[in-house]
């Protein structure tokens, strides 16, 4: 029997599908320190993180069945986080949060212009200018970016974590881009 740390994501999503327990541990090791990541630049920071974090594992636990095994595994827990951490700023404002509001581009297609590989020490400037621009910027599109530059997501699955269509994703990016550029001035590397 193979080690459970050199399984696939998927394969332990499958093991947990069929009763074992031990894979989900495996998993929270891998998805623990980059859902805090994402959940501190998504909530600005807050206390409760580490809480909301367990709680999306408690949420994976009890919804692994509705994992499709065929596909990937990281979009589907990002998506469990983004729920659990929309609904955190809902319990903050104690209203409700129209998170994106109603844009435009969602309902019209795009063409998706994904991004052409960059050089590793321009990924690094844009991990750090997107860092720290994040509060400066509109929530839907600071969101977008940190999946993106701070998670490395693909588009595609920022579109399976986000639920809007493959062009919505191509053009927040480029307008989320746009926004930082704006802040940084000619600093940007953008």
């Amino acid at each position: 029997m193979e080690p459970l740390g050199s399984l696939t994501d998927e394969e332990l999503a499958l093991r947990i599908q069929h009763g074992e327990s031990e894979p989900l541990g495996v998993l929270m090791g891998r998805y623990e320190p980059k859902l805090l990541r994402y959940g501190t630049k998504f909530l600005s920071g807050t206390e409760d993180i580490v809480d909301l974090v367990q709680e999306v594992f408690v949420s994976v636990y009890q919804n692994i069945q509705s994992y499709d095994a065929s596909r990937r595994f990281s979009p589907w827990i990002y998506r469990i986080a983004h729920n659990a951490f929309v609904g955190e700023l809902r319990k903050r404002s104690r209203q409700p949060v129209r998170f994106f509001g109603f844009e435009f581009d969602t309902f019209v297609p795009h063409p998706v212009q994904e991004a052409t590989q960059v050089p590793e020490v321009e990924a690094k400037e844009m991990r750090s200018m997107v860092e720290e621009g994040l509060s400066k910027i509109s929530p839907a599109y600071s969101e977008i970016l940190i999946l993106r530059y701070l998670e490395e997501l693909s588009y595609q699955e920022i579109a399976d974590v986000l639920r809007i269509p493959l062009g919505t994703v191509s053009v927040r990016i480029a307008r989320g881009r746009t926004a930082l550029r704006a802040t940084y001035g000619d600093q940007s590397p953008l």
